[in-house]
């Protein structure tokens, strides 16, 4: 979503905002830059303006502004302009439909004792109140409360904005040389025409006919365009190497047979997933070192080849939620909200704009900052530093294939991130809180967990001798220890802590916080 308020005329952010959508359409499902045909045709590419622009006119016909500014007072859970769709999942559902046979229930026992209370004819005024009029008080005391329920139910169903389209048809052009207001030959709704026909009557197409099409296994690109991205999240690099591009600009596939392959079994599976992930995770290939002969390096440094295993480092997700998770501090819940992690104080302010909504930003409390990066809060104007250092793109834009980068500014993020001192911190309670064993077990303990290796005997040697500098220093500076357990939430043992104790945690704090730091923990091998 292009966002230009103020300095864009309507018509023109919405020809950019469509063009967008286009954009990520064929880069998100079809592999291919098609962004390069909005200008004007190219000699050697088979993507011309018009199927440009016959993509476009699917997207260019619903209702609702270009754009909308962050008012506060706005539900944000159902987004910023409707419609929407609410998307419960199964135990949401059979909740729900449980909740509505008891109030239909409820409401029908109300109607009965209503009723009958009407021809009731009191003899005596002053009477005590009837059995029928307490049971109604009842009755409606739990109507409300289960209503209330009902509502909250609701409210934590999850809920994504859906297009609507307009009741009648936006005409759409072939932009000359791409200017909104130059509109030249119309064009009608359809698919590109080097690419298997779109089925369905010219003058009645709507998005679900594309969306058909594209799933048709006749279509030659989205099987194998997905296939490739989770084989890109798995091996680092897909077997096209340009998941973004499986066009004549991008780089053949390393194995075509195999995509072919993996393609087709996708497609005969009903587009499972997990199905997929495990036939790969379970293969031969995956299951490989990454220790090779020199030979096998010189030979093919990119392992192209799939000779070896590969080695790349972890995305920035995976290595936030990798940490959290080994200390026992993630948050598995599911579904829901975003939430707010911790950010550097006034991070908000240098982008706010006047009628910015949030301005300022205000991290969440308890477990929830610990849920999954999937659920963290993105703000596209300043997305999360910790992510972004990292190579998380920012979302202004669609990425099929994110560059990843070795920087100092990562490890200073994962020294300093503390979020990430807490997580070291707790694992290292965890490892303490066993007294029966010896700092050397719980050294190889920590290790194993958090490199998924077995420590040899140098490697525990070294980890033994850092322990022991670590207690020196802080026995010589007991203040120091106790500050660093300061940074945590207080309970009520700390106060209990003896001198002894803090140096033990605060010592194997940072002993743990130096193996998150280690290379082996954030790259796959």
């Amino acid at each position: 979503l292009i966002i230009d308020r103020g300095t864009a005329l309507p018509e023109e952010s919405f020809t950019r905002n469509v063009v967008d959508r286009v954009s990520s359409v064929g880069t998100a499902f079809m592999g291919l830059t098609l962004e390069c045909a909005v200008c004007h045709d190219h000699k050697y590419d088979p993507i011309t303006q018009r199927d440009f622009y016959q993509l476009f006119a699917f997207f260019n016909n619903f209702d609702g502004g270009p754009e909308t500014g962050g008012r506060q007072g706005l539900d944000f859970k159902r987004g910023l302009q409707p419609p929407y769709l609410e998307l419960p999942s199964d135990s949401q559902k059979a909740e729900l439909d449980r909740i509505d046979l008891e109030i239909k229930s409820l409401q029908s026992k109300i109607d009965q004792l209503t009723a009958a209370a009407k021809l009731e004819q009191k003899t005596e005024p002053g009477a005590d109140e009837s059995n029928d009029e307490q049971k109604l008080k009842e009755l409606n005391a739990n109507l409300k409360r289960i209503t209330q329920d009902r509502d909250r139910l609701i409210e934590s169903i999850p809920a994504t904005l859906v297009m609507k389209e307009r009741s009648d048809v936006r005409p759409a052009y072939i932009l000359v040389r791409g200017n909104y207001d130059q509109p030249g030959e119309p064009v009608q709704r359809n698919t590109p025409g080097f690419l298997p026909p779109l089925g369905s009557d010219e003058g009645g197409r709507t998005r679900m006919d594309l969306a058909q099409w594209m799933v048709d296994p006749a279509n030659p690109l989205t099987a194998r365009v997905a296939v490739n991205r989770f084989w890109q999240q798995v091996f680092g690099v897909g077997i096209v190497k340009t998941s973004e591009d499986f066009g004549a600009q991008g780089q053949p596939p390393s194995h075509p047979e195999l995509l072919d392959y993996l393609a087709v079994r996708f497609v005969e599976s009903g587009w499972d997933v997990k199905a997929l992930l495990r036939e790969i995770v379970l293969s031969d290939t995956y299951q490989q070192s990454s220790v090779a002969e020199q030979q096998r390096f010189i030979s093919d440094p990119e392992n192209r080849l799939l000779a070896r295993g590969s080695r790349y480092r972890y995305d920035a997700e995976v290595i936030r939620d990798q940490i959290l998770a080994v200390s026992g501090l993630l948050n598995p819940t599911l579904y829901g909200k975003s939430v707010k992690p911790p950010q550097p104080e006034g991070l908000w302010k240098i982008v706010a704009m006047p009628n910015s909504y949030p301005r300022v930003f205000e991290p969440d409390q308890g477990d929830k900052i610990y849920r999954r990066s999937v659920y963290s809060f993105w703000k596209r104007g300043l997305p999360p530093p910790q992510m972004t250092i990292f190579d998380a793109p920012t979302r202004e834009s669609c990425t099929a294939r994110r560059e990843r980068t070795n920087t100092p500014l990562q490890a200073l993020v994962l020294m300093n991130e503390q979020q990430f001192f807490i997580a070291a911190m707790t694992f290292a309670e965890t490892l303490l809180s066993d007294t029966a064993l010896t700092d050397q077990a719980r050294l190889e303990t920590a290790y194993e967990t958090i490199t998924s290796k077995v420590a040899d005997q140098q490697t525990v040697n070294r980890l033994v001798d850092a322990l022991q500098q670590f207690k020196d220093v802080y026995r010589d500076n007991g203040d120091a220890a106790a500050a660093m357990i300061g940074l945590r939430e207080r309970s009520d043992s700390d106060a209990e802590m003896t001198v002894d104790q803090k140096v033990d945690l605060a010592s194997m704090t940072m002993l743990v916080h130096s193996l998150l730091n280690l290379d082996a923990t954030k790259t796959r091998e």
